[in-house]
């Protein structure tokens, strides 16, 4: 077991993501709370005509040009005297595969809602992968400033469409131009949201006041005040009191209210995310429980990202640690591969900085270079065979043959497309009939990250050609004559994947039923585990 020095860091540290639709403020939130832990000074903003800042959690080329969060950030920051390791995940579901990925590495969700929106289609899928893993779920109701939905309506659509119970921990007085602020259920504590009028420095005011103070007699009508008790006392009668031991089960979620552009409501947030959310303790492996608090180092990679530094075109494997604790120069074993290494360089991130690092604990994401030998869901250790719950691996829906405009960058091409694919978010295939090579992906938009990764980090300039291609399965048996038969008689339906795993590509779901009604001891997989 650690000593309690190590056991008291573990306990100072919380791992976790933000969820939500597209356009619901996550990016702003992450810079917001990045202000509040001193990482930055002026929040960033996404890219416009008027500007050249970014969100501080958008690090590559083409997220500054788009404004968009395609790929997942990691943010190291202390707040509280606590260390917080922040996954800040892609909204657009053109990349929900990566997402969902980062899940399998958190301890906590802040889940952000537009208030004027409600439950979103995107939310509710990405609550669904939540709650089968039962993460804790903080909820943060967003654009308070702005015209808003009901809010009993809101909370009503969390409970039916999200199935998870909510406890409101304060409530808004009011939205749009009529937003005062919020007030604390429990105890009666008024925050008033005063904006500042000068347009070049939008800061805000927060004044707090208890319920009883004469003073609030300046901001609100006395009926106002009147109609506000009478709904606090509705609030509290119609919601249960928050119990702790249900939120960490993710039966029930602490609702906040609030402004992330204005930065009001915020630090509520994140301060109930240090109180409440779970410090490590401990992850299942395929054979044993792995405690934290043990002194043994084990961890896992559950993303690979290539090019965050683009004069080297190096990979980063992301490991979230498990148990004991990471020292610079100490022994890992690669249980995949069964081969030991030194880790000499191993780094925290704040967005695409990094920083070389001597030490480590549970709950922490590090990253080590990888030369290709990496794979996502591979387990380190100190020596021990284990290995966690397998990651899945979503079948693509979308392809396309890539081709070169110009012919002779065709290993530049290989090497581009082989790296990206690692990252796990998009798939390449190599066809046994052919040199061709197919482009699989799980959103439209993808496609158009690929092309100009390609031309700015590997300086190859690729297009798209359509394939009749419209699904794919990897392909497997529990007999070697069975599947070396399907082998020849399928050849042409044949390719390679990213992994050197077998796939079987159809033109129709139609079709692929035929396929799979004629194959019986054939097994058609439509999600990998990896």
């Amino acid at each position: 077991m650690l000593n309690q020095n190590s056991i008291l860091k573990i306990k100072k540290r919380r791992t976790f993501a933000i969820i939500s639709h597209p356009d619901s403020g996550k990016t702003t939130i992450t810079e917001k709370f990045l202000l509040l832990g001193k990482v930055i000074h002026e929040a960033g903003t996404i890219k416009s005509r008027k500007s050249k800042k970014y969100a501080k959690s958008d690090w590559m080329e083409i997220e500054k040009k788009r404004g968009i969060s395609v790929t997942t950030s990691i943010i190291k920051f202390v707040y509280l005297k606590h260390h917080l390791n922040l996954l800040d995940t892609p909204g657009h579901e053109d990349f929900s595969e990566d997402t969902y990925r980062v899940l399998t590495a958190v301890d906590c969700c802040i889940m952000v809602i537009d208030a004027s929106k409600s439950v979103e289609k995107r939310t509710i899928k990405l609550m669904k992968v939540a709650r089968l893993r039962k993460i804790p779920i903080i909820t943060f109701i967003n654009k308070l400033d702005r015209d808003s939905h009901d809010f009993f309506k809101i909370l009503d659509d969390i409970e039916n469409k999200l199935k998870i119970i909510c406890i409101p921990i304060n409530w808004p007085i009011g939205s749009g131009r009529n937003f005062k602020g919020v007030i604390s259920i429990d105890k009666k504590k008024v925050s008033l949201y005063i904006k500042n009028t000068l347009k070049e420095n939008n800061k805000l005011t927060e004044f707090i006041f208890y319920l009883k103070n004469k003073t609030l007699n300046k901001y609100f009508k006395k009926n106002e005040i009147f109609n506000l008790k009478e709904e606090l006392d509705l609030i509290k009668s119609y919601y249960t009191k928050f119990n702790k031991k249900n939120f960490l089960k993710g039966i029930e979620t602490p609702i906040f209210f609030g402004s992330a552009l204005s930065n009001f409501g915020i630090d509520h947030v994140l301060k109930s995310l240090v109180d409440w959310a779970p410090y490590p303790k401990y992850r299942y492996s395929l054979t044993r429980k792995i405690k934290s608090i043990e002194k043994t180092f084990s961890g896992f990679v559950f993303k690979i990202q290539a090019n965050m530094n683009l004069k080297h075109h190096d990979r980063i494997a992301f490991i979230r640690i498990v148990s004991g604790k990471y020292k610079k120069g100490m022994k890992f074993y690669h249980v995949r591969t069964k081969t030991k290494s030194i880790i000499n360089n191993a780094v925290n991130f704040i967005a695409g900085k990094r920083f070389l690092i001597d030490n480590a604990y549970p709950g922490d994401i590090i990253g080590i270079y990888s030369k290709g030998n990496i794979k996502i869901g591979d387990t380190y250790t100190e020596g021990e065979n284990i290995s966690f719950s397998e990651i899945p691996k979503f079948s693509p829906e979308l392809f396309r043959l890539v081709y070169l405009k110009d012919s002779f960058k065709q290993k530049k091409l290989l090497r581009g497309l082989n790296q990206l694919s690692e990252e796990g978010v998009v798939y390449l295939f190599k066809p046994f009939l052919n040199n061709s090579l197919i482009l699989g992906v799980i959103g439209r938009l993808q496609f158009d990250v690929v092309l100009e990764r390609l031309n700015f980090e590997y300086k190859v300039l690729a297009n798209y050609k359509k394939t009749n291609i419209s699904c794919i399965r990897w392909i497997s048996s529990n007999n070697k004559k069975f599947l070396e038969k399907f082998k020849k008689e399928n050849f042409s339906s044949l390719a390679y994947d990213n992994n050197n795993e077998i796939v079987y590509f159809s033109t129709s779901i139609f079709k692929l039923n035929i396929i799979i009604s004629k194959y019986k001891n054939i097994i058609f997989s439509k999600i990998k585990q990896i």
